[in-house]
């Protein structure tokens, strides 16, 4: 069989020019790179768009020829299926602006935008919406998959604040999407993740937040590791909405503030911050401490936006990064033992597991409103090595397989979307729950011929 042709040339070109780029143009190798070095794809080409109806050609050449598609926002995923192989790449990254309405509460968002600049538009008017804590994160597969991050037990997942979307689907066609207007596509959209259309623009809720937060870390040694976890569980399982804390547990960095003592050493770091006023949030932040005296407190009023670009530096693009994750239904003294056990010491400079406690806004609203299906999980657990040599690939994985593995008797079942793995297909029906069968109806309505499969993916039938 002949191979299929790749839909590089003709109205395309004419229609992109220079920004459709091939193998031997000067930006091929940085255009089809992506945030997670593990990966390295060649593309047949990649399509630069600047506006929606480039999308609509883009796909639509995509499909007539056959050839493989993939959608390339940002890159920054644990999984790399922004970059197909051979195929054609809809690169919308340049389709990044931010426009904010103070008077609305609401943001504008192109879906080639990260964090970072939608927190500095909206910081500028004294608000936000949910976001990532990696402030390099792109906003569009962030929202669609579900969106947690330091605001979500306060304001809800980010997509519980998406209010509309415009999309361009498997047959060129540009729509919109809201719950007045294509509502069957909005509600797969929250959740669903790519599987549906190009999404072009994001319209997000705002609300007051900032332009400063009570937040910061704290950080104990891993000997007390067990209290310290004991009394974060207790202690959240009560807390207000607006009371966020992750425990992290990482290798500490030789930079100051840290402590000497602890460079390199893998400690808990608790990242706490609060929406609300500060003064309240030091107040509710104050009951976390007490299990243990620690090596390093750095809580205090702390400006919204440096939150959110607090781990940027940790997470950088180039590194080979492997994900496994859980939602989780408790975590008993048993799991707290078991947890610190596997963890320590960690296999990277660079890597870290984390525990995320949800519940809050997340929890309130009502299970078949959108598309995502673990609402009720009351906390995920995340654990992703990161490292630089390909020699260490076997190993790495087989470590954070083993950790995930071991805490499988504490889980769900469910996994998050958005941090499943690069070899985990088969968990993409649990990650997207009992909703998975609606969401193969939608697909049949929106995508029957799976053109938009280099994804967490639905299929629309099953043998496709």
């Amino acid at each position: 069989m002949p191979p299929t042709p790749a839909p590089t040339g003709g109205a395309l070109h004419g229609l992109l020019g220079d920004r459709l780029v091939r193998p031997g143009h000067a930006e091929y190798d940085p255009a089809r790179r992506t945030w997670n070095g593990l990966f390295d794809p060649r593309p047949a080409a990649l399509a630069r768009c600047l506006t929606p109806a480039e999308v609509a050609a883009a796909v639509s050449a995509a499909r007539r020829s056959g050839a493989g598609l993939s959608v390339k926002s940002t890159g920054h995923s644990y999984a790399g299926r922004s970059v197909c192989e051979g195929g054609l790449v809809v690169d919308v990254s340049r389709m990044d602006a931010v426009r904010v309405d103070p008077e609305a509460r609401t943001a504008h968002v192109g879906p080639g935008a990260r964090w970072a600049a939608v927190d500095a538009a909206t910081q500028a008017h004294g608000l936000a919406t949910t976001g990532a804590t990696v402030s390099t994160v792109g906003v569009t597969g962030y929202t669609l998959g579900g969106g947690t991050g330091h605001l979500a037990r306060a304001l809800g997942l980010g997509l519980d604040n998406l209010r509309a979307a415009d999309v361009v689907l498997a047959s060129g066609e540009r729509v919109g999407a809201s719950e007045r207007e294509n509502a069957d596509l909005f509600w797969a959209l929250r959740g669903g993740g790519g599987n549906f259309g190009v999404v072009t623009g994001l319209e997000l809720a705002l609300h007051p937040v900032g332009p400063e937060v009570a937040a910061g870390q704290i950080v104990y040694p891993m000997a007390a590791a067990p209290a310290v976890l004991r009394h974060w569980r207790d202690a959240m399982a009560g807390a207000p909405d607006g009371l966020q804390c992750y425990p992290f547990v990482l290798r500490v960095p030789p930079v100051d503030p840290f402590p000497e003592a602890l460079h390199g050493a893998t400690a808990l770091d608790l990242v706490v911050s609060y929406a609300g006023p500060v003064e309240e949030g030091l107040a509710a932040i104050d009951a976390l401490r007490g299990a243990a005296e620690p090596a390093l407190d750095l809580v205090g009023p702390t400006p919204y936006a440096g939150l959110q670009r607090a781990f940027d530096a940790g997470m950088p693009g180039g590194l080979r990064w492997y994900s496994r994750a859980h939602y989780l239904r408790a975590l008993p003294d048993e799991a707290v033992d078991a947890l610190v056990g596997l963890v320590d010491p960690l296999p990277s400079p660079a890597s870290v597991v984390y525990l995320e406690p949800l519940g809050g806004a997340i929890a309130r609203v009502p299970h078949g409103a959108t598309a995502f299906a673990h609402r009720a999980a009351p906390l995920s657990l995340h654990v992703f090595p990161g490292w630089a040599d390909p020699a260490d690939d076997a190993r790495m994985a087989a470590w954070a397989r083993g950790v995930h593995e071991s805490m499988a008797p504490y889980a769900t079942g469910g996994v998050y979307v958005n941090l499943l793995g690069p070899d985990e297909r088969a968990r993409v029906p649990a990650s997207y729950g009992d909703h998975y069968g609606r969401l193969r109806e939608i697909k049949r309505r929106y995508d029957p011929d799976n053109v938009f499969r280099s994804n967490h993916n639905v299929a629309p039938a099953d043998d496709v």
